[in-house]
């Protein structure tokens, strides 16, 4: 859209007070006058892994909630004060101003972009396709994540430029409506033909990774309405299950360069930020150390100058000495060090779950679940496979004796899994109500269910915050999302 500035000068020096500048005045000839469609698609990938992947507490505070880690000086977080950094604006703002409102603007110019590179007008139309539907793909999946965490969001006006006050949608409805985006996209796709080319951080324009990356989110969006809707659970599941990640190959992830901007937002937070503010907690670093796994040597590094090797956690929720407990592993310090955001380990867990749910995917619950507990260890951690087989033969850890129900049984063991996932982490431990972690006497709440709405919800779009909050009742961490029953 053409915009024209006009600007006043004094009576004395021009007859006419105002006058109007040519556009070209105001133009930066260093700045970029057009943008290309998959760009957008690029940045809002980077922003949607380093948002859900990053230590960074002032945004991400979720390793610490499912006490992955503890702190060293300032505890706050771990004891769940949300707003003295404004912890909830800073995840819901990158997710509603970098990821999804850059795809809906990619959406707009794919739509018109004549894709000259293609010369066959109808492979031109198929490889456009593709790309709305990876981009769909994208959308879906950054919804989930702001339902997952707030309950009802802005959604169906929340994109709209002309709705400066969008109302929330109710929870429910917004994943009952992902779940037809989803359908819809994945029936877009053409495996025949390209996507997004060299601009797609996540599998470089392979359509066929695309196919399976929708179908497993489709997995775990069936699975995560299982206990509040069967029927449609066991539809959703049932269709995906042919269609998805069959290795870690497959994962969705981004794999970061060496140096800044582009590197790992754990090498940011671990390393280049010279800060020492994270170690082990206690509850995760004693469960590890109690079932012998094989990962507790990649997840952390051992207590320095103790013989023998020792791995200790720190007091969650309390000031702890960096130097007497466990830190991050050495892994997680390479810049390079990828952003996953949903893995082949997650969907055998989730198939394993499927079985357990009587749902018609093939295989074993037990198979499912050793398969998962490998693959975690061998090629997301880098173990071997005799460790592996050694680990899943003890009767705490071995699906026929490991616990007293499937939920618990599997929920430990994707808890241990999903290190280097704490989102989608935070979110299974709601839902699946396993393991039994318990808040540190220092909290200022209940673990949270959710985050509250951000300030500035409340104070620029008030009379719809207090609808929401109402609806949901009450804008507090104790309450609960849709999918959350027991």
């Amino acid at each position: 859209m053409k915009k024209t500035l006009l600007f006043c000068i004094p009576a004395l020096l021009l007859a006419t007070s105002c006058s109007k500048l040519d556009e070209l005045d105001n133009i930066n000839p260093k700045a970029a006058s057009t943008i290309p469609s998959t760009s957008l698609v690029s940045n809002a990938q980077r922003m949607l892994a380093n948002t859900v992947a990053t230590p960074d507490y002032n945004l991400n505070p979720f390793r610490l909630y499912v006490q992955y880690w503890a702190e060293t000086t300032y505890p706050d977080e771990s004891q769940y004060n949300i707003e003295i950094r404004t912890i909830n604006r800073f995840f819901w703002d990158p997710l509603y101003r970098d990821v999804l409102s850059d795809l809906n603007e990619a959406k707009k110019l794919i739509t018109a972009d004549p894709l000259l590179s293609v010369t066959d007008p109808v492979a031109r139309e198929k490889v456009r396709a593709n790309q709305l539907a990876s981009v769909e793909v994208l959308q879906v999946y950054a919804w989930m994540v702001l339902v997952d965490t707030f309950g009802d969001i802005p959604y169906s006006e929340a994109l709209d430029i002309d709705k400066l006050n969008p109302k929330f949608d109710d929870d429910a409805a917004i994943y009952n409506d992902l779940s037809n985006r989803l359908n819809t996209a994945i029936g877009q796709f053409d495996a025949a033909n390209n996507g997004l080319g060299s601009a797609d951080l996540y599998y470089k324009g392979s359509t066929a990774n695309w196919i399976k990356f929708a179908n497993s989110l489709k997995l775990r969006l069936g699975i995560t309405l299982a206990d509040v809707d069967a029927a449609k659970a066991k539809t959703l599941v049932e269709a995906a299950a042919p269609n998805v990640f069959t290795a870690s190959t497959d994962d969705a992830k981004l794999t970061y360069l060496s140096g800044i901007p582009n590197a790992s937002q754990l090498w940011v937070s671990l390393v280049n930020s010279g800060r020492a503010d994270f170690v082990g907690a206690n509850t995760f670093v004693d469960r590890l150390n109690a079932l012998n796994d094989p990962r507790i040597s990649t997840y952390f590094k051992p207590v320095g100058g103790v013989t023998p090797t020792t791995y200790k956690g720190g007091t969650y929720g309390a000031p702890n000495s960096y130097e007497a407990n466990s830190a991050p592993g050495t892994v997680l310090e390479d810049p390079t060090f990828p952003a996953t955001l949903l893995s082949y380990t997650e969907v055998q867990f989730l198939l394993a779950e499927a079985v357990e749910r009587g749902f018609a995917v093939g295989g074993t619950a037990a198979s499912h679940y050793n398969t998962a507990v490998t693959n975690s260890i061998v090629a997301d951690w880098k173990g071997t496979a005799a460790s592996a087989a050694t680990y899943l033969a003890q009767p705490n850890v071995a699906y026929a004796t490991a616990g007293t129900s499937y939920k618990q049984k599997i929920g430990v063991q994707k808890w241990i899994a999903l290190y280097n996932e704490p989102v989608e982490s935070w979110k299974e431990w709601r839902r699946l109500d396993s393991p039994t972690l318990v808040k540190p006497a220092a909290a200022i709440s209940d673990i949270p269910l959710r985050l509250t709405y951000p300030t500035t919800e409340a104070n620029l779009n008030g009379a719809n915050y207090n609808a929401a909050a109402t609806a949901i009742g009450g804008d507090v961490v104790t309450s609960k999302i849709f999918w959350d029953k027991f």
